[in-house]
């Protein structure tokens, strides 16, 4: 009988959730974030396991924690705001491209092709949330006394096996990268890393067109906002504050 009164670990819940999501076809899910800036701590655990997850080499970020000063002397303080790609509905990037490299799928999520982007970088001048970053080609330990294979080792983003070799202009070197809300994982059914791996439980995920769903729940709260809401680009990221 005591069962009843535990509550549901989040992650798990919000794992569940994806997982039902993913019964739907594509077109009926949209994803979305929620950040509760309150609980951000500043530990940069996401930014971290996301490099790993994702085998980002130097330059290459796709999370960053951005730190803020707030309030007025002598009454100040610090907050942290975790900054993935906004995953906009209205997506600047998007029609900038002049080869159809980036796109908006059915589920919400703006893809990059990497096959197809010739890395000319307008996408990068277009977003007015820096969340697009240059892939020059670097490793951490290229032009050391012993290139590490580790760092040469496939990854699989998007879904498809990508090889590194330092000083070959193959994909996704030479493109423009950005975060993809871990599609890999999320079409098995796992949760983005940033969200996993959070030690303070300050990121939430999942179906926004799911009423049931922890982020539908969240995105509903009068403390709920969005960065830059004057320009119009819709995100699908949100921030309780």
């Amino acid at each position: 009988m005591a069962d009843i009164f535990v509550e549901e670990n989040i992650v798990l819940r919000m794992q569940r959730e994806i997982q039902r999501a993913l019964l739907k076809p594509t077109g009926e899910r949209r994803w979305g974030m929620v950040i509760d800036l309150r609980r951000c701590v500043g530990c940069h655990a996401c930014t971290v396991s996301c490099v790993a997850e994702n085998k980002l080499p130097p330059g290459v970020v796709y999370r960053p924690v951005l730190e803020q000063e707030i309030g007025v002397y002598p009454n100040v303080t610090q907050r942290f705001m975790p900054r993935p790609c906004m995953q906009c509905d209205e997506p600047p990037c998007v029609p900038v491209c002049p080869v159809n490299a980036t796109w908006k799928r059915d589920d919400g999520i703006v893809a990059i092709d990497y096959d197809q982007c010739i890395g000319c970088r307008y996408c990068i001048t277009a977003c007015p949330y820096s969340a697009r970053t240059f892939d020059v080609g670097y490793t951490y330990t290229e032009n050391t006394p012993a290139q590490q294979a580790y760092e040469l080792l496939p990854n699989f983003e998007y879904g498809e096996s990508r090889t590194r070799e330092p000083g070959q202009e193959v994909s996704p070197v030479g493109n423009v990268r950005k975060c993809h809300f871990c599609l890999h994982r999320l079409e098995n059914g796992q949760l983005p890393l940033c969200v996993s791996t959070c030690i303070g439980t300050a990121n939430y995920f999942g179906d926004l067109n799911d009423p049931e769903s922890l982020v539908a729940e969240m995105t509903s709260k009068p403390n709920v906002v969005v960065l830059k809401e004057e320009v119009g680009t819709k995100p699908k990221v949100f921030y309780l504050v």
